[in-house]
């Protein structure tokens, strides 16, 4: 497991997340550490996907601390119900899904198999600030 990452910094007019009842959505969310992006893209049909795990990995964490930051005391998340991931990829590329499998090995990580929920990888143009991915979460407590 990594350090916790303090509430994501939002980049515009939203918050990172909201809960109704024991629903957690997330906002989405950039490889930014302290509002700063760590990463930029597009994503290269050629570039071995290895080298985008990282910003995966932080999109998600991301996505994850915006999430724990609805929480009470002695709350947890239970279960990702769902989870997108934008992936901004030149044109070609074709492995999204693939990308996306390194978010759900995060969550995974995290929650165990309720880590693992229903899922979409889509393909985009350009995401905020040129950042390669933004994941956003839904998430029972």
């Amino acid at each position: 497991m990594t350090a916790a990452l303090s509430q994501p910094v939002p980049q515009g007019d939203y918050i990172p997340a909201r809960r109704a009842g024991a629903l957690i959505f997330t906002s989405g969310m950039t490889p930014r550490r302290e509002g700063v992006l760590q990463f930029t893209g597009p994503v290269r049909r050629d570039q071995p996907l290895e080298e985008q795990r990282d910003a995966v990995r932080l999109a998600c964490e991301n996505a994850l601390a915006a999430a724990r930051g609805l929480l009470a005391e002695g709350e947890s998340l239970a279960v990702i119900l769902s989870l997108t991931v934008y992936v901004a990829a030149e044109p070609g590329f074709e492995a999204h899904s693939k990308l996306a499998d390194f978010a759900s090995a995060r969550l995974r990580e995290e929650l165990g198999p309720a880590g693992i929920g229903a899922r979409a990888a889509v393909g985009v143009a350009t995401l905020p600030g040129n950042a390669p991915v933004e994941i956003q979460l839904i998430a029972s407590v």
